[in-house]
């Protein structure tokens, strides 16, 4: 593979904020999570709103879905697209499935320039090459440009919290996320890990249902 899109730029003396100069975030920790077969289960969805489990759990498309919430096309801000080794305590198991090298690309999703969702996703470096050609496409767009099959599993289902979410979504945490896998004639393509922001309370209403309060999660705090 070309190095256009496993390059990083050059590390000045002091170590980079990360976000800054194409350094990547680390992978949020995770407070509670859920694996598939749990949720097929259907017991992790006890205190969670209609509208919030289509979103987390359903297999659309989620560019798509906040485009349709807000009205307003998806702007794609990349924060960095690196090598990775995909071995990290925080890294979901299902990356295991993918031929290395890897390649690791995280994003913030945007709608009238506000944050809505922070993504990243790992590739086989081939794969990245082919599939993403132009960095600043949302990947189902990417993905789906030739009319493509995929299919997207839900894999597992989160509340994570980092100090660098909290400053980004402008509010604290916990927040919920999730991951899956999209596939391509049955073959894993890529994992992708999303985190949603609070603020799309304002189309979704609120993640948790009232009348189910004694069996909820946490709920997220705002900031203001």
């Amino acid at each position: 593979m070309s190095g256009s899109l496993c390059s990083t730029p050059a590390r000045s003396r002091e170590e980079p904020i990360p976000g800054d100069d194409g350094t990547p975030f680390p992978s949020p920790h995770a407070l509670w999570s859920a694996s598939r077969a749990a949720m097929e289960a259907g017991c992790t969805a006890a205190g969670l709103s209609g509208a919030w489990q289509l979103l987390l759990l359903g297999d659309g498309s989620p560019t798509r879905h906040l485009q349709l919430l807000t009205g307003a096309p998806v702007e794609v801000e990349l924060i960095a697209m690196a090598c990775d080794a995909g071995d990290g305590k925080r890294v979901p198991a299902e990356v295991a499935g993918l031929a290395s090298p890897l390649l690791r690309r995280q994003v913030w999703l945007r709608c009238h320039g506000e944050p809505l969702a922070w993504a990243e996703s790992w590739w086989n470096q081939s794969q990245a090459e082919e599939n993403l050609r132009d960095r600043q496409l949302p990947i189902w767009q990417s993905l789906t440009a030739d009319r493509a099959e995929l299919f997207r599993e839900v894999d597992g289902l989160a509340q994570v919290t980092e100090p660098w979410l909290e400053q980004g979504f402008g509010c604290s945490g916990p927040f919920w996320s999730r991951h899956y896998r999209f596939f391509r004639g049955g073959r894993q393509l890529t994992v992708i890990r999303e985190v949603f922001s609070p603020a799309l309370e304002r189309w979704l209403g609120p993640s948790h249902r009232c009348e189910e309060s004694s069996t909820m999660l946490p709920a997220v705090t705002r900031t203001h």
